[in-house]
Parts: C-alpha cells; sequence; structure tokens
C-alpha cells in the first residue's frame, strides 16, 4: 500500500499540471451537467414492509381522487370571547373565509366546517381543512400569500385565526451559511496550524472542490436515482469535514519530510505513501459506516449515506492525487518563511563544512536544538504516561457522567407541537387540543380492504363499532367508502396527543384486534397516518439498530487489524467509540430535549429526540471518530514497527500527530457548528450531535484516553496472535517496506546524525 501510494504521489507531482487539469474539467463538468438536470424530486418518506406504509400504498391505490400527497392546511377559528361560532354573525364570517380560502391558486378543495362536523362541543371553535393540488414544496408565493390573506381578513373581525398543516410550514432550505462559517474558521485554524498562507490554502481549495463534485453529482443524477435536495446535506457536511482533514495531514507529512532536507517530489511521494496510507483506511471506515446506513431498510437513510460515503471517497481520491499536485507547485513554499530560512542556512552549513569551514557549525548546533525542543504534543503524552490511571479514570468518569442524560432518552418526529410557541402552527395545534381534545392532532386512519369484492361500507361498520370500544379511543368518524366499494377509511380520534406513549399502546392494541377483526370482516385491516407512521419508524430503527452496529463495527475491527496489526488496538478504539457516542447523546438529549443552554443553540421548543438521530450518529461518529484513531496510532505503530519502546512510539505519535489532529478536530467541530445556525431542526440537531461527538472523541478519548491506555498495555498493544499475523495481509500502512525499499543515503535524517558526530569535536 504505502509503495504504490509513493509512486502514486511522485508521478501526481510530476504530471500536476495534468492532474489539476483533470480534477478542474470533472469539477466544470459535473457542474454543467447538475445545471442542465431535471430539477431533483420533492423530499418522499417510505418505510418499506410496515403496516402503515402498506395502507399508504393502499389509500393512494384506492382512492386516487383524494391527492394524499397533496399539500393540506387546516384553518382553526376561535370566536371572539363570549360568543359561539356557531352564531349567525360568526357563521357568515366563517363562510366568507372559506369561500375566500377556496378560490385560492392551487386549491382543489375546502371542507366547510358546518358541514364537516368540525365544530367543537363547546361551540367556541372551529376548523376549514384546505387540500391543494400539489405537495407543499411546490406551493407558489401567489398561493401562500392568499392563504395568509384570507385568515389576516377574518382576524382582523376580531376572531382568533391560526393555521397549520404542511402547505403553511416555513421552507427550510440551507442557506449557505453554515458552510461559510465552517470554512472561515477552518481557514483561521490551518494559517495557525502552518503559518504559511499557501500551505492554509491546499486543503480548503481540495475540499470544495471535492464536495462541489460530490454535491454537483447528487444534483445531476437526483431525478434519474430519485435523489432529493436534502440528500446532499449529509454529503455537504461530512465532505467538507473529512477533504480538509485528509489533506491536512498529507500536507503536514510533506512539509515534515521537507523540514528533514528531502526535495519536494521525495518529500510528496513519501507524504503520500506514509499519510496517504492512513487516509485511505480512514476514509474506509467512513464509507463502512455511511453505506451501512443501508441495511436499516428506510430509502432516505440508505441514499444520504450512500451519497455521502461517494463524497468521502472523491475526498480520499483527491487527497491521493491533487494533493501532490499542488505541493508541486507550491514546493518549499508551503512551508513558514522561517523554516525556509533554517533549512537554506543548514544547507549552507552543509557547504562550509564542505569546503572545511567550521563557523557554521554554529549555526547548525542552533537550529538543531531548537527543533528538538519538546512541542505540546511531546509534553502531553509524557504527562498522560506518568499518570495513566488518573487521567484514564478523569475521561471515562467524565464522559460517563455527561452521557447520563440518554437514559431518559425519548424519540419521536418533530410535528406542530414542538413549533416553536410564537408560531401559528403551534398556536393551531394548541386550539385544536384544547378545543377537541389532545388526541386530534394525531388521529389514526383505519384502512378496511376487501380485497377487490364490494361490502367494504358493512365491514367497515363492524370495524369502526368494535374500536370505539377500545380504551384509548375518544372518538371512530363513519367510514368513507371508494367509488368501487372495496375499501373503506375510518379516522381514529385517541384520547392522547400523537407523541403519547399510550397513544403507541392504543396503535399496537388496534393492530392485535385486527387478526380478529379480519376474520370476521373477511377483509385486511391495517392502521397509518402520521402518528402510526412515526410510530413505525421509530421501531423500524430501533429494530435496526443492533443489527447495524455489528456489522459496522464488525467490518471496521477488521479493517484496523489489517493497519495496526493488532487485537487490542482496535478493541480499545471500538470501545472508546462508544463512550464518546453515548455521551453526546447525553448531550443532545440535555439541550435538545431537557432544554438545557436552548437559547444558546437556538432550541425553540424542547421535545423528543429524532428518531433516526441515534443510529444516524452511531454510523457518522464511528467513521469520525477511526479518522482520529487512524491518524495518531498509526504514527505510534510507525514508531515501534522502527524500533522505538511503547512509551517512546506513544510519545513519538503525539509529537507528529498530536498538533495536526487537534487542528483536524477543531476544522471538522467548526464545520458542524456552523450548521447550528440552520433552521431546520433535523439538521440543527445533527450539526450539534456531531460537533460535540467529535469533541469528546478527539480531545478526550483519542488524546487521552487511547495514550493512558496504551501506556498501561505495553507491549501488549501490538500483540497479534501468529496464526492471524500469517492470514491477514499485510497493507504495510506505516511503510515499513517503502522505507526498506528506499535507499539508505537518501535519509536526511542519517546524514544530518553522521554530520553531528563529525562536528562534535570542532565544537569541542
Amino acid at each position: 500500500m504505502a509503495t504504490f501510494l509513493y509512486k502514486l504521489g511522485r508521478l501526481s507531482f510530476r504530471r500536476r499540471r495534468y492532474v489539476a487539469l483533470l480534477w478542474v474539467l470533472l469539477l466544470g463538468g459535473i457542474g454543467y451537467a447538475s445545471s442542465a438536470a431535471p430539477a431533483p424530486p420533492a423530499d418522499s418518506f417510505s418505510m418499506p414492509g410496515t403496516d402503515s406504509q402498506k395502507a399508504f400504498d393502499l389509500l393512494d391505490e384506492r382512492f386516487p381522487a383524494a391527492s394524499a400527497e397533496g399539500a393540506t392546511a387546516r384553518v382553526v377559528i376561535r370566536a371572539p370571547e363570549g360568543e359561539k361560532i356557531t352564531d349567525p354573525a360568526a357563521k357568515a364570517e366563517v363562510n366568507q373565509l372559506v369561500a375566500a380560502l377556496g378560490k385560492g391558486p392551487q386549491v382543489a378543495g375546502v371542507a366547510d366546517p358546518y358541514k364537516a362536523n368540525a365544530v367543537s362541543k363547546d361551540g367556541t371553535t372551529a376548523y376549514a381543512s384546505v387540500t391543494y393540488k400539489v405537495i407543499s414544496t411546490e406551493l407558489t408565493d401567489k398561493t401562500r400569500d392568499a392563504l395568509t390573506d384570507a385568515t389576516d381578513k377574518t382576524r382582523a373581525e376580531g376572531f382568533t385565526v391560526e393555521t397549520g398543516g404542511d402547505a403553511v410550514q416555513a421552507e427550510q432550505e440551507m442557506g449557505g451559511s453554515a458552510e461559510l462559517i465552517g470554512i472561515a474558521v477552518s481557514a483561521v485554524v490551518l494559517v495557525i496550524t502552518f503559518g504559511s498562507l499557501i500551505a492554509a490554502g491546499l486543503p480548503l481549495l481540495t475540499a470544495i472542490i471535492g464536495v462541489g463534485i460530490g454535491v454537483s453529482g447528487i444534483a445531476a443524477l437526483g431525478s434519474v436515482l430519485n435523489l432529493s435536495g436534502t440528500t446532499s446535506t449529509l454529503a455537504m457536511m461530512i465532505g467538507l469535514a473529512v477533504g480538509i482533514d485528509y489533506a491536512l495531514f498529507i500536507v503536514s507529512r510533506y512539509r515534515a519530510e521537507i523540514a528533514e532536507g528531502r526535495e519536494p517530489e521525495e518529500a510528496a511521494g513519501r507524504a503520500t505513501g506514509t499519510a496517504g496510507s492512513a487516509v485511505v483506511f480512514a476514509g474506509l471506515t467512513v464509507i463502512v459506516a455511511l453505506a451501512g446506513l443501508s441495511v436499516v431498510n428506510i430509502p432516505m437513510l440508505t441514499k444520504m449515506g450512500l451519497a455521502a460515503a461517494a463524497t468521502v471517497a472523491i475526498a480520499v481520491l483527491i487527497a491521493l492525487t491533487m494533493i501532490p499536485a499542488l505541493l508541486g507547485f507550491a514546493g518549499k513554499r508551503a512551508l513558514r518563511r522561517k523554516d525556509r530560512k533554517n533549512l537554506k542556512s543548514r544547507a549552507d552549513s552543509k557547504d562550509h563544512k564542505g569546503r572545511g569551514l567550521t563557523k557554521p557549525g554554529a549555526t547548525h548546533s542552533a537550529t538543531h536544538a531548537q527543533n528538538t525542543k519538546p512541542n505540546l504534543g511531546t509534553r502531553w503524552a509524557r504527562l498522560v504516561l506518568r499518570r495513566p490511571v488518573t487521567v484514564l479514570l478523569i475521561g471515562v468518569l467524565g464522559l460517563g457522567a455527561v452521557a447520563i442524560p440518554a437514559t431518559s432518552l425519548e424519540l419521536g418526529l418533530p410535528d406542530e407541537g414542538t413549533s416553536a410557541p410564537d408560531t401559528t402552527q403551534r398556536k393551531a395545534y394548541d386550539l385544536l387540543s384544547e378545543s377537541f381534545g389532545a388526541g386530534f392532532n394525531g388521529p389514526l386512519m383505519v384502512t378496511v380492504d376487501t380485497g377487490g369484492t364490494k361490502g367494504a361500507a358493512a365491514a367497515a361498520k363492524t370495524v369502526g363499532t368494535s374500536l370505539a370500544k377500545v380504551d384509548g379511543v375518544a372518538a371512530v368518524t363513519p367510514a368513507s367508502v371508494n367509488p368501487a366499494g372495496d375499501t373503506a377509511i375510518i379516522t381514529v380520534v385517541p384520547t392522547t396527543g400523537p407523541s403519547d406513549h399510550k397513544t403507541e399502546e392504543l396503535v399496537k392494541t388496534i393492530r392485535s384486534k385486527a387478526s380478529g377483526l379480519e376474520a370476521d370482516t373477511k377483509s385486511d385491516v391495517l392502521v397509518t397516518g402520521q402518528t402510526a407512521m412515526t410510530i413505525d419508524f421509530s421501531q423500524t430503527l430501533d429494530d435496526a439498530l443492533l443489527p447495524y452496529l455489528g456489522l459496522v463495527v464488525g467490518l471496521a475491527f477488521l479493517l484496523l487489524m489489517l493497519v495496526f496489526r493488532s487485537v487490542l488496538v482496535p478493541l480499545k478504539a471500538a470501545l472508546g467509540f462508544l463512550l464518546s457516542v453515548a455521551a453526546a447523546l447525553g448531550a443532545v438529549v440535555a439541550v435538545f430535549q431537557w432544554g438545557w443552554l436552548a437559547d444558546i443553540v437556538g432550541v425553540d421548543q424542547p421535545g423528543p429526540i429524532m428518531s433516526m438521530m441515534p443510529i444516524f450518529m452511531i454510523g457518522v461518529v464511528f467513521g469520525l471518530a477511526m479518522d482520529y484513531e487512524v491518524f495518531l496510532v498509526t504514527r505510534m505503530r510507525e514508531a515501534y514497527v522502527h524500533g522505538a519502546r511503547p512509551a517512546e512510539a506513544v510519545v513519538t505519535g503525539f509529537k507528529h500527530g498530536g498538533r495536526v489532529v487537534g487542528a483536524a478536530a477543531v476544522i471538522m467541530i467548526s464545520v458542524f457548528s456552523g450548521f447550528i445556525m440552520e433552521n431546520d431542526d433535523m439538521i440543527k440537531m445533527m450539526g450539534f450531535g456531531l460537533a460535540i461527538a467529535v469533541f469528546f472523541d478527539a480531545f478526550v478519548v483519542r488524546m487521552a484516553i487511547v495514550p493512558a491506555v496504551l501506556a498501561l498495555l505495553g507491549k501488549s498493544a501490538w500483540w497479534l496472535p501468529r496464526w492471524l499475523d500469517k492470514l491477514l495481509p499485510n497493507m504495510d500502512v506505516e511503510g515499513e517496506k517503502l522505507h526498506k525499499t528506499l535507499a539508505p543515503s537518501s535519509s536526511p535524517a542519517a546524514e544530518d546524525d553522521e554530520e553531528e558526530r563529525e562536528l562534535e569535536p570542532v565544537r569541542g
């Protein structure tokens, strides 16, 4: 692996113009294809195999005129205090509102509240249901304005009028601020880390190109592969973060090789062969974790995971080819100006030495002493090695304490009940709950299918009578039968709200009674509706969690065994990941469910955590956590293979990789944190969860717990059974074969040591 990448790096360096041109042309071509492609389809949500999805598909087939996918709006009207909505004057005002709503563009129909039995028992509140011919994302501004104008006119007459439904949901589009914030902070961190604008610009440039290719490719294939506009969100988030990180590690290794006196082409080859090997395996772990989301069997998650995995693969390819090519243009200018002066002084010293002059030896000695001064990474590693048990206990107990809120995790999907209290959707939700009951906002739709034969009306009547007697049912509406007479719909209103645990139990009870009802009525009875879909969604994720965790951790464990030639190091990596993701989930619960720091993060209304969050965080965070494990521990493994003692190997890993891993983590945290600024609740929660998870994993697990564990394990950390050692292919990630292949004379470090020995008598 290292030898192949070494050759690839040198080839890209020599053919830099062609390599750079190829990537730019690829970006331009895919960008043009995306601009010429049809608009991506709207977001669609499905859960193949679930009862609610089967019922939804049945309704779509048997009730095509119902426009099941069309947008809806529910306009709630409450009479002024002391009056009734059934009073003649109020009734006339409501009728005018209904008429105005029906004249709006794209409206399919409006249900008169007085005819649809949509008036509360106390006579104070009514609601009118508006259906549209198109889905919510296709509603025009003119349509939305017509809805707002009609409600404002009635509100001006002294009525309380609020509107809910997907027709009035604010479009939560990515505004671009998240990416700009992440890039800006990343630029600052890179400049501080490298001390060179050129070196700092390389990771940013390649990451933007990689994300541009990935996102444009998703847009170009959107209509073909049915990829919605939100599919690219995760790809953009992950691609930008790993793209910067992967380039950062190769550029950093290149600078280290140049500092040792190697020529730029040789330095680029060695950097690609060593750091590039770590990039390949780190990228593979992320790809495995993201692609593994397909086992959940939820198309939306599968598409998001595969799209993000493809973007990560592009980031790896760019890091291995375009970075060496750009380094060919940069040369030694990728170093700080001070470092370039030191190299020149070193070269002058060698030149003077060759002429028999001794004066420059003092300059070389000072430079050498400066270069061997312990950096922050070295000092931190030595501190951990002196107190490994203390550091281990503080890290584990600290993350354990943060993880405690995760034990109170409540899962669900956002609805209007979790909207901000000052929004019209939330006000409409509260009005309906007060006047019609908490369960009115989460009705259940029960379908009765007689299998193509007439008789659905009689069967539905029997089913409705039975369900009305079930505990937890507030009301059952008369059945609606399709023209063919073979399918009917019954609406069941629970006594509890859509997010209440008792509502979930009611759905299970109805489904358990379905088998008996099916036998009595000779029909299929299914439960669907938004509430049932949410329940099935959570159950699907729960069922897939353990298989997914086993698949991802198992495959990544094998990859890490190939990288480290060890059993305990991959095991430690997996356990550390579980600790960091548990702590991250605890933080998410504390902020988004309990409301801690809600004002700072921008959480309008604390509520249940999105059902997909745990499995999503496991997939993404595992891949990213293994990035830091590979980058940091690979350098330790490299030192150990080349003869260093275990403790020395840990120090070497932090000496060369600690600063870079820390910078990479700060960059990734800044990229994810930028998405907290978005309006979309799901994106906000994803950004916060990933940012805090990277913080815990990079700075607590990888920087503290990992060296403490390695210090306690000693040589045992690198133990691998002989039979397994022979069975596993040697990928040479640490570059051992590469070092043996290259001529010893090409090592400037060896030359420097010889020079030091020759200068000693002169200095004496």
